[in-house]
């Protein structure tokens, strides 16, 4: 038997002490955000946070997460419905295209500003290193980090994912 906190609700799971994090996550718990990419640990798809760390959940053994902190991307915004100011930064800045790679790319981006509020260009690369995103939005992920920095990591914006006021900001911001 595995316990595991994710997203701070114990869980215990019965599967073989190698099979890897990600299929727990997906498959046993059901939380269908962090994503299967390329299986080698090289994309950064499959990035959750283990006690606070960034990690690659296809190359993590479920072993190596029992008794720990897990946060995946369905855990990054307060159960209050509001945005994570990374979240918030993404959709001013319009990072999403595909959508794919975004939710490993917000857990690293995450990882970054809880132990580097004030992250440099050259910070944000390093952190950000190993996360793929094909449509190439690079750019502006580096971008929405810097506004996420700016706000505070930890605090959250202010609306909901449903918030058009955000969806209308974030419009007008790319049209400048």
């Amino acid at each position: 038997m595995t316990v595991l906190t994710v997203n701070g609700v114990k869980q215990e799971t019965n599967v073989d002490s190698s099979t890897p994090l990600l299929w727990v996550i997906r498959e046993q718990l059901e939380l269908t955000g962090t994503k299967f990419g390329c299986g080698i640990g090289q994309c950064g798809a499959c990035t959750v946070r283990l006690n606070g760390t960034a990690i690659r959940s296809c190359l993590t053994p479920v072993a190596a997460a029992d008794g720990q902190e897990i946060q995946t991307i369905e855990g990054l915004a307060p159960a209050d419905g509001a945005l994570h100011s990374l979240q918030a930064a993404w959709i001013q800045h319009q990072v999403p295209q595909c959508g794919y790679c975004q939710s490993g790319q917000l857990m690293s981006a995450a990882a970054l500003l809880e132990s580097n509020p004030t992250p440099s260009d050259e910070d944000i690369d390093l952190a950000m290193e190993g996360n793929i995103c094909r449509c190439g939005m690079y750019g502006r992920i580096k971008a929405a980090i810097k506004t996420a920095a700016k706000a505070g990591s930890n605090r959250t914006a202010n609306g909901t994912a449903d918030d058009l006021t955000i969806i209308a900001t974030a419009k007008e911001t790319a049209d400048e």
